[in-house]
């Protein structure tokens, strides 16, 4: 009887207690997270701006390693003509794989095969004799490797629209493999 009667009034006290104050807990761990996400986002602004600060100066595409004072990214840069391409999804796809690309050659190197074909022909004519030299290279690359996690940063158009630039990012956990690659 004593513990039904107990609970009753703990029941009653838990009713007494205002909204507003049932309401600022979570109000509390909302904003707390909130302000976390805010965080990340504007580090990677902050790095997109930079970046497009960087190619307005001077132009480059491909692969390239960028230093912040906290973080060290991957950035994968490429442009696609727009004209070339039925859809924005289409486009966005093919950016996409070629990113990967630059950044899988990039990891783990690429092995290339070059060849060159000299082709002599002799037209008669009459009497005179022309010798037409024909050349044809065939330069073939490929590399084998997986690379994960490149993330769109940001896409611009260049080239007054015609074509379309993409910043591809990942940030490096272990840096220090990359520095000594080059060393």
């Amino acid at each position: 009887m004593n513990f039904q009667r107990f609970q009753n009034i703990q029941s009653r006290q838990i009713m007494k207690v205002p909204l507003s104050r049932l309401l600022v807990i979570p109000l509390i761990v909302f904003s707390f997270q909130y302000s976390y996400c805010q965080g990340f986002n504007d580090s990677k602004t902050s790095v997109s701006n930079f970046l497009k600060r960087m190619y307005s100066t001077s132009p480059f595409e491909g692969v390239k390693v960028i230093e912040d004072y906290d973080n060290n990214y991957l950035i994968s840069v490429l442009s696609l003509d727009k004209s070339k391409y039925t859809s924005q999804a289409t486009m966005n796809r093919v950016a996409q794989v070629k990113a990967q690309q630059q950044a899988n050659t990039f990891f783990n190197g690429s092995f290339i095969a070059s060849e060159m074909i000299i082709q002599t022909n002799e037209v008669k004519n009459g009497e005179s004799t022309n010798s037409i030299v024909q050349t044809f290279e065939t330069i073939k690359e490929n590399s084998l490797g997986f690379v994960k996690g490149m993330e769109l940063l940001t896409t611009f158009d260049i080239e007054e629209g015609k074509r379309m630039l993409f910043i591809f990012f990942k940030e490096m956990k272990e840096a220090k493999k990359i520095e000594n690659r080059y060393e």
